[in-house]
């Protein structure tokens, strides 16, 4: 005999069907879409935590070793080029590369020429790390959009881009 898969209503469309049902008047459909969103992006990151964090390592300490290693010879940016680079402040930036230079994962080290400016520095172990880690989180990321066919993945990307441009021009638009 055949298992049969029980099919469950996914809470977004369960809140869709409240409010419909409590103010029928209110056009939810931004819920479709913007919920879902919201609800993917606690999915992944905690997926993407878990992953990250079973390496020893945290979300904020990867985003500055893969800054680092997307730099380029000799893997090395100051604080500043790495606050630019989308992470959060220079200040959060040094708490994190202070976590990662007492891993021994980065080292610091004074301009030449201007001791004034100091560069975080990939380590040969923070270089080994980074890319270990960079491979297991595409791997984690792949396992994650598995359920997509290529095709679906271009698409949604592009949408996605979409929606980002929309939220971000919304900031112009007065209601």
């Amino acid at each position: 005999m055949a298992e049969r898969k029980v099919t469950r209503q996914d809470a977004v469309t369960q809140i869709v069907a409240d409010w419909a049902r409590e103010r029928p008047e209110l056009d939810t459909a931004p819920l479709e879409v913007l919920a879902r969103l919201h609800r993917s992006f606690l999915h992944y990151n905690t997926r993407l935590s878990s992953s990250i964090e079973r390496h020893g390592l945290s979300v904020a300490g990867f985003d500055v070793l893969t800054a680092l290693r997307r730099a380029g010879k000799p893997y090395r940016l100051t604080a500043g080029q790495l606050a630019d680079s989308g992470l959060v402040s220079s200040a959060g930036v040094t708490l994190r590369m202070d976590r990662l230079e007492k891993d021994g994962l980065i080292v610091r080290e004074r301009d030449a020429d201007d001791r004034r400016v100091v560069y975080s520095r990939l380590t040969d172990e923070g270089l080994a790390k980074v890319d270990t880690v960079f491979a297991d989180h595409l791997d984690n990321e792949r396992r994650m959009l598995a359920g997509l066919s290529p095709s679906e993945r271009r698409q949604l990307a592009r949408l996605l881009g979409k929606l980002e441009r929309s939220i971000v021009d919304s900031d112009d638009i007065e209601d």
